[in-house]
């Protein structure tokens, strides 16, 4: 990628213009490595995002909307501490480097001005956002470094903030085009390798742009005539940089996938699609939008599943361990004939003996019943008997605790499937509230109040014309099933594994074979199995649908079903899709 120290210059002349005055009036985090400032200018609000992401780290204003965790992280309140209510005085940069330094003017508990600082580093992996004092003083990292991690800077609460070590290079923005040359024609690189070897500030992607006539040449066979054209390949960067008319902000197109991205015409890539923003922020937005919400969901998906697959893996253990004590309840029925054999022959044996010889009158044979030598006859009897008497009703819960365990192992695969459907934040932190209420998650707070709210459903309609609706997790699925259905509406579900409930409505009518077709295919589509051939599906009226007592969210019981097969095609699926209003989307 192109977020070179050259274009943090860029960026960072675009935002010092915008945010010049601004103030800061809200702070989110949508991760631990992002953070979002709320700002109003005189003419208009703006959002400004910065990135500490390896990979996207980037500073600029967006029109992208954020979901926000329900509990700020401890740097997003340390950041609204010190600067809720500040005022921006200038964006700056360090030269050479890909650091911009964001100052205010703000005001502290005393009514005092004071000038705290975001240091925004977009360094690759060492890429950082540092909240620093007016004394100079760092407050908080979103990555912290001590003395342990690092030589040659730290980057921890109560030390004292220095910007990055700068690489012992010519510097593109402070030296001059002929010292930059001079020291090309000194290397037996390539022309672009010897300028990215020598020359900081430039990435490698420029440093091709620069080079672009003459980089089938090493650095030391550059002619004068050579020199000339890379000379003026320097200096269409260094207008660009100086002028900001002379830019040109470009996202160039490999296909459908943005490849790279510059405030110059890219000429190295002709033949490839490329498209022009009028402001480096909209460029930065429409190349990395779409990459970043797809990361944030990744991150918390991952999680969630590692959460939901450790509450698996104890199921498993659970109730491995409940059928090997069901196995030693086997023993009930021999401690229930002991019982009875010594009973009947109390006279046979007495207190202080080891065992006793019986006639076992079931089989005729001889059997042989250890006995506690410290009891009587009648209490070694009624020992096996409550010994028979715990078996069996060990038995009985142990049954009863294994169904619920496959209960359990069920509802968790369904969570699972619940997650892989999730593509928002409001979705994941559902399935978190889920499992918090049912007892799996400890800790998480949750906080509904303020949340945006989308429709938890899907929607689609067949091609004569009936609405067919898909649950998006646990909880929807309850409303849809119970309380959204009519009970003449069919209800589909995939047979034997996880998937949302599906409702076909038909007023009362029962629905033509084409539609039930294509609503078993919706159902099949909306499940864990999408991707196999003849998927079973489940289908019956609404009304025929039950909630067992005690049953967990989402599940439910049917009866009267009849099961088709079916095989679905996401383009077939995508075309009956629609929205809320009916629409094809």
């Amino acid at each position: 990628m192109a977020l070179d120290a050259v274009m943090v210059r860029v960026a960072a002349d675009e935002l010092d213009s915008a945010l010049k005055g601004a103030r800061v009036e809200k702070i989110y985090m949508p991760s631990r490595d992002e953070a979002v400032f709320s700002i109003r200018t005189r003419e208009s609000r703006k959002t400004l995002f910065l990135s500490a992401r390896s990979g996207t780290a980037r500073a600029h204003l967006t029109e992208e909307e954020f979901e926000y965790p329900a509990v700020p992280p401890a740097f997003c309140m340390l950041l609204r501490k010190h600067l809720i209510g500040a005022r921006f005085t200038s964006v700056e940069t360090v030269e050479g480097d890909r650091v911009m330094l964001f100052r205010f003017e703000a005001l502290n508990e005393m009514g005092e001005k004071v000038y705290p600082m975001i240091s925004a580093e977009m360094m690759g992996r060492y890429s950082n956002l540092v909240l620093v004092s007016t004394e100079g003083i760092i407050l908080d990292a979103v990555k912290r470094i001590d003395s342990t991690q690092s030589d040659l800077r730290e980057v921890y609460p109560g030390t004292e903030f220095t910007v990055p070590p700068m690489p012992d290079k010519l510097s593109f923005l402070r030296d001059s085009d002929e010292d930059i040359i001079n020291a090309v024609r000194k290397s037996s690189r390539n022309v672009s390798g010897a300028l990215l070897q020598n020359v900081s500030g430039l990435s490698p992607l420029l440093c091709r742009e620069a080079a672009l006539e003459v980089d089938d040449k090493t650095g030391d066979e550059l002619n004068d005539a050579d020199a000339l054209l890379l000379l003026e390949g320097l200096r269409r960067i260094r207008r660009a940089v100086d002028d900001p008319e002379r830019r040109r902000f470009t996202i160039v197109y490999d296909g459908e996938k943005p490849a790279e991205y510059s405030f110059i015409e890219l000429k190295q890539y002709k033949g490839l699609r490329d498209v022009s923003f009028s402001t480096a922020s909209e460029m930065f937005d429409s190349f990395y939008s779409s990459r970043d919400r797809m990361e944030r969901m990744r991150v918390r998906s991952q999680d969630l599943t590692r959460q939901v697959k450790q509450l698996i893996d104890r199921n498993i253990r659970k109730q491995a361990a409940r059928q090997e004590e069901l196995a030693d309840t086997s023993r009930a029925e021999s401690r229930k004939l002991y019982g009875e054999l010594l009973t009947a022959n109390l006279h046979a044996f007495k207190k202080g003996d080891r065992e006793v010889r019986v006639l076992n009158y079931y089989t005729g044979e001889e059997c042989v019943i250890p006995l506690d030598v410290t009891k009587g006859p009648n209490e070694n009897a009624q020992k096996y008997y409550k010994d028979y008497r715990k078996l069996h009703t060990a038995a009985s819960v142990l049954q009863r605790l294994l169904v619920e365990g496959e209960e359990e192992a069920e509802y968790f695969r369904q969570v699972q499937y619940e997650i892989e459907l999730a593509s928002t934040e409001e979705e994941f932190l559902d399935i978190r509230k889920e499992l918090r209420d049912g007892g799996y998650l400890k800790g998480f707070k949750y906080k509904d109040k303020g949340r945006r709210r989308t429709d938890p459903y899907f929607y689609y309609r067949t091609d004569s014309g009936l609405e067919v609706i898909v649950g998006k997790n646990n909880a929807a699925n309850d409303r849809l099933s119970l309380k959204i259905a009519d009970g003449k509406d069919v209800w589909l579900h995939v047979k034997g594994a996880a998937g949302s409930h599906v409702i076909l409505r038909c007023d009362g009518i029962w629905p033509d074979d084409e539609s039930l077709t294509q609503a078993c295919c919706i159902a099949a589509y909306h499940s864990s199995i999408r991707g196999s051939s003849q998927i079973p599906v489940d289908y019956t009226e609404a009304r025929r649908v039950r909630k067992a007592p005690g049953a967990r969210t989402g599940m439910v019981t049917y009866t009267n079903q009849k099961t088709a097969f079916v095989t679905p095609s996401e383009e077939e699926i995508e075309r009956l899709r629609t929205g809320k209003n009916g629409r094809k989307v």
